[in-house]
């Protein structure tokens, strides 16, 4: 085989082993989120699958500085009113997209800065390292973006 076409089918092959880990991978573990107005740290989510084969994502650390005193979702409405923002799930119902295995939709996400609930969808990216979620009202035209890390 000549030198050339080695080459090819090497990149080739590593073109899908990485496409496959990233879909094997899916969104499941701990997640840095990334404000999306300054750009730093915001806290670390845990997503984990669910027995319906829907997926959830919890605060389990703050990251902002000066956050010291532990934070409370005044501004929550229903069950999560004026509880921890530590253990607090912030997404819900989010679902692997049967065509499109790196995006998942169907959701909803709090935001525990202002209380309200969104509809959410999320994409895989950058092989999986970081996940594109984002938060909408009525049509994903009107909503923003956030990208969240993964954390090894």
């Amino acid at each position: 085989m000549p030198a050339l076409a080695r080459l090819l089918f090497a990149l080739c092959l590593a073109g899908a082993a990485s496409l496959s880990w990233a879909q094997a991978l899916g969104i499941a573990g701990t997640w840095k989120t990334i404000d999306d107005k300054t750009g730093k740290p915001k806290a670390l989510i845990h997503i984990a699958e669910q027995p319906d084969g829907s997926y959830s994502g919890t605060i389990i650390k703050g990251l902002m500085p000066g956050t010291n005193q532990p934070r409370i979702c005044t501004l929550c409405s229903g069950a999560l009113k004026d509880q921890p923002m530590i253990g607090l799930t912030i997404l819900t119902g989010l679902r692997q997209d049967a065509e499109h295995r790196h995006s998942f939709s169907g959701g909803e996400i709090v935001d525990p800065d202002s209380g309200k609930t969104y509809h959410c969808n999320a994409q895989l990216v950058d092989d999986g390292a970081k996940l594109e979620v984002r938060g909408y009202i009525g049509i994903s035209l009107f909503g923003r973006t956030q990208t969240w890390v993964r954390e090894p």
